[in-house]
């Protein structure tokens, strides 16, 4: 079940909310001794998270389905999307954050509402390593305080009642970043020696790739040379963008001439990266956006654009 984007929380007895954890959303399966976990495009990434699978595997369940995220936290233990793709760091520490239950011993809960799947969760994980996403107390307006004071990602408001729609975006699941990100396909970049100087990213409208924006700032010389040998597997002569080029003149940062274009090397649009921004244009580019990482639990052709001013 996903979430859809807003501006502002929803308010009212109707609904709960909690804190909208930075990582990679996840499904805990543990059937007896066996425990696997998939990403939100149901890849399996159990060997990437041992540490959460060894909490799962604590569970005194024989039978039970979360759904939560997979969380890094940094020497002070705040959350860092960052440091999931850098585990060997001194300090890192990897958890799992379990917000719904989906299965029991049994017993399926998808049908129940939240409030019925919360009481069930917060008994399945106690006495665990596996750390509970539970509804924050307060009012919205004190909830929304103390998020922002704590740095977090946001909030993500849920209806008390509703059911869980697996694979389904609905608005019983409202969601509110602080800061804005949003997932976006790399479809080319601009060569500098053996790394890359800055990637092309853009969303899909229906089947069309549109470009929304060139990055540099966040890809440090680590990420450059990771960058490079991730994508140059995937070089193309076609480029994968339906609108481009985009201007006429511009500086790198600005939009595409036809001219910049050929300095461009094109990519079949594979890998999916997560980017900080400011805001959208009115020609739906980025501005002052910034490299955060990868992002492998979600396929490129569902991503597209959020945007919360429409909402």
């Amino acid at each position: 079940m996903m979430a859809t984007a807003a501006p502002t929380l929803p308010t009212g007895p109707d609904w709960s909310y909690e804190v909208k954890w930075d990582g990679y959303r996840a499904q805990a399966v543990k059937r007896g001794n066996s425990v696997s976990l998939a990403s939100r495009n149901l890849k399996n990434i159990s060997k990437q998270f041992p540490s959460v699978v060894r909490a799962v595997a604590g569970l005194s369940a024989k039978d039970v389905v979360l759904d939560g995220e997979i969380v890094a936290l940094d020497g002070d233990g705040r959350p860092s999307f960052q440091a999931l793709h850098h585990v060997e760091l001194s300090g890192v520490s990897i958890v799992y954050y379990a917000f719904d239950l989906l299965h029991l011993d049994g017993r399926d809960f998808i049908r129940e509402p939240l409030d019925v799947r919360r009481v069930a969760l917060r008994k399945a994980v106690s006495d665990s390593a596996v750390l509970l996403s539970d509804a924050l107390p307060g009012t919205p307006q004190q909830i929304t305080n103390a998020v922002r004071d704590l740095g977090l990602e946001g909030i993500v408001a849920k209806r008390r009642k509703s059911i869980y729609l697996a694979g389904r975006r609905s608005d019983s699941w409202v969601k509110v970043r602080f800061a804005r990100h949003q997932e976006l396909v790399i479809g080319g970049y601009k060569g500098l020696g053996e790394t890359l100087d800055s990637i092309l990213v853009g969303h899909y409208s229906g089947k069309k790739l549109m470009a929304a924006g060139k990055v540099r700032a966040g890809l440090t010389p680590h990420l450059r040379a990771q960058l490079a040998g991730a994508l140059k597997p995937l070089v193309t002569a076609r480029c994968p963008f339906v609108n481009l080029p985009s201007a006429r003149s511009s500086h790198w940062g600005e939009g595409i001439t036809a001219e910049e274009m050929l300095e461009l090397t094109w990519v079949k649009p594979k890998l999916v990266a997560e980017i900080s921004f400011t805001e959208w244009t009115r020609d739906g580019s980025l501005r002052h956006a910034a490299f955060i990482g990868l992002r492998d639990d979600k396929r490129a052709v569902d991503v597209h654009r959020e945007d919360s001013s429409r909402t």
